[in-house]
């Protein structure tokens, strides 16, 4: 098995939508990332739902648990507000969560060690074409890859 045979579609965003539209995207799909291609549509990010998050709530709430247990809804519309007029790469500047990806023929176990080591739950799939360019093959997600694993072991029966 190789990560091609593993990989699905999995919806995403390019970096020129609207943050609003993708935080929509995310939060109607129930996905636990968000996956952000660039105009060529390349992987520019594979954010996780949480660091989503992070950029958005003040740093107080976040440092102080007491903090935020005394905010009172009016900044829940505040934070909604952030998102307004931004676009997904002015939300997730590429810097901070540079896209975990693989080759067609990575293996499980490459693909499972990188999510480990970039804290993902999710990694792209692409392919170099003969001219050069990347096309996205889909992505692994960590529930995939554990199914494969307990698929494959015979340990995927409900209890």
């Amino acid at each position: 098995m190789r990560a091609h045979d593993l990989a699905e579609p999995y919806p995403y965003v390019t970096t020129d939508d609207d943050a609003i539209d993708a935080a929509r995207l995310l939060a109607e799909n129930s996905l636990p990332a968000l996956l952000v291609l660039d105009a060529d549509g390349l992987p520019h990010a594979i954010v996780p739902g949480s660091q989503l998050l992070r950029r958005l709530v003040p740093a107080y709430a976040i440092d102080d648990p007491l903090l935020a247990s005394s905010v009172d809804d009016r900044m829940d519309a505040e934070i909604a507000e952030k998102l307004q007029g931004l676009t997904v790469a002015e939300w997730v500047p590429r810097r901070l969560f540079p896209p975990p990806y693989v080759g067609p023929d990575a293996t499980p176990m490459e693909v499972a060690a990188l999510m480990a080591r970039t804290h993902s739950p999710l990694v792209a799939v692409v392919e170099r074409e003969g001219d050069g360019r990347v096309r996205l093959l889909g992505t692994v997600t960590a529930a995939r890859l554990i199914r494969y694993v307990l698929v494959r072991f015979g340990r995927s029966g409900n209890r």
